[in-house]
C-alpha cells in the first residue's frame, strides 16, 4: 500500500512539474511572437522623435496618428488596399471552388482513371515547375499585369486537395445513395447533401486560401508592373526593404512632412489587421476542419 501510495504521489508531483514547465514554455513563445507585434502597433502611434530615441516600448508617451490619416488620405495606399480585399474575395472564391469540384470527383473510388489523377496531383507535391516555368506560362497566357496572375497560377494548393478530397471520401455514402433514390442528380447531391456537411473544412480551407493570396507579395513583385496595381502587400515591401525611402515609395502622392518609421508601422499594421479580425470567427472550425480530413485511402 506504502508502495502504491508513493508511486502515485510521484506521479502526480511529475504532472504537475510538467503543466508548469509546459506553462512556462507556451508563455514565453507567446511573448516571443506578440511582442514585435505590440511594438509595432505601438509604434505606428508614436512620434518620430519617440521611435528614434527608445529602441523599444509597448507604450508611447505621446498618442499621435498621424501616419493614419496620412496613410489613408493617400490614393496609392487606399487603391492598394482596395485590390487587396477584391483579389483575395475573388482568388479566396474560385479556388475554393475549383478545389471543391476536383476534390469530389476524385474521392469516387468508381472514377475512370482516378488513380492516374491522384498520382499528378501528389506529383505535384513533390516537384514544381519553377519561377521561370511559371513566369513564362503567365506570360504567354497574357496574364502579365493583370490581377489574374495573383489568382489563377496557384489556383490549387494540391495538399489542401487531398485532404479536401479524404474528407469527402468520409462521409456515408447512404446520404448520397438516399438523395440519389429521390431524383437528385450528382450535381444536387454535391451542392445540397456534401456542401453543406462539409461546412467545418470550407471554412477552414476559406482561411488558409485566404491569408495565402493576403500575405502574397511575390506573385505581384513577378507579375505586375504598373504601380497602380500593387497590393497592399507589395506596398509593405517596398516600404520595409533593406534601404527603402518612404518618399520615393510613395511619389506619386501629394508631398507631406510624415513619420518616415512610423508610416512603415502603420502600414505593417493594416495589413495585418484583416486576417487577425476574422481568424477568431472561423477558429473553432480549425481543428475539426483539418482533422476530420485527415489522408485515409
Amino acid at each position: 500500500m506504502a508502495t502504491t501510495q508513493s508511486v502515485r504521489y510521484f506521479d502526480s508531483r511529475g504532472s504537475r512539474a510538467f503543466d508548469i514547465a509546459n506553462a512556462v514554455l507556451l508563455t514565453v513563445l507567446s511573448l516571443v511572437t506578440v511582442l514585435p507585434l505590440l511594438y509595432v502597433l505601438a509604434g505606428s502611434f508614436a512620434t518620430e522623435s519617440e521611435i528614434s530615441s527608445r529602441p523599444f516600448f509597448l507604450w508611447p508617451h505621446k498618442f499621435v496618428t498621424d501616419t493614419y490619416h496620412y496613410i489613408f488620405s493617400t490614393d496609392t495606399f487606399v487603391r492598394a488596399l482596395l485590390t487587396t480585399i477584391c483579389v483575395t474575395a475573388v482568388g479566396t472564391a474560385v479556388q475554393l471552388f475549383l478545389t471543391l469540384t476536383m476534390a469530389y470527383p476524385l474521392a469516387k473510388r468508381f472514377l475512370p482513371g482516378r488513380a492516374l489523377v491522384l498520382n499528378l496531383v501528389i506529383f505535384t507535391l513533390v516537384f514544381s515547375g519553377g519561377m521561370i516555368p511559371t513566369y513564362l506560362v503567365v506570360r504567354d497566357l497574357g496574364l502579365l499585369d493583370s490581377y489574374w496572375a495573383l489568382i489563377l497560377p496557384l489556383a490549387i494548393n494540391p495538399f489542401y486537395l487531398i485532404v479536401v478530397k479524404s474528407f469527402f471520401q468520409e462521409l456515408p455514402e447512404a446520404l448520397e445513395e438516399a438523395a440519389r433514390i429521390d431524383g437528385c442528380n450528382e450535381l444536387n447531391v454535391f451542392l445540397r447533401i456534401v456542401l453543406p456537411l462539409s461546412k467545418p473544412i470550407i471554412a477552414t480551407f476559406s482561411l488558409f486560401y485566404a491569408v495565402g493570396i493576403w500575405n502574397d507579395y511575390m506573385s505581384p513583385l513577378l507579375y505586375i508592373d504598373d504601380s497602380k496595381k500593387w497590393t497592399l502587400q507589395m506596398i509593405v515591401r517596398q516600404l520595409t526593404a533593406a534601404n527603402a525611402d518612404s518618399a520615393n515609395v510613395l511619389q506619386q502622392l501629394e508631398t507631406v512632412t510624415f513619420p518616415e518609421q512610423g508610416l512603415k508601422f502603420a502600414v505593417v499594421v493594416v495589413a495585418t489587421l484583416p486576417i487577425l479580425f476574422f481568424y477568431p470567427f472561423l477558429q473553432k472550425h480549425f481543428a475539426k476542419g483539418v482533422l476530420i480530413g485527415s489522408v485515409k485511402e
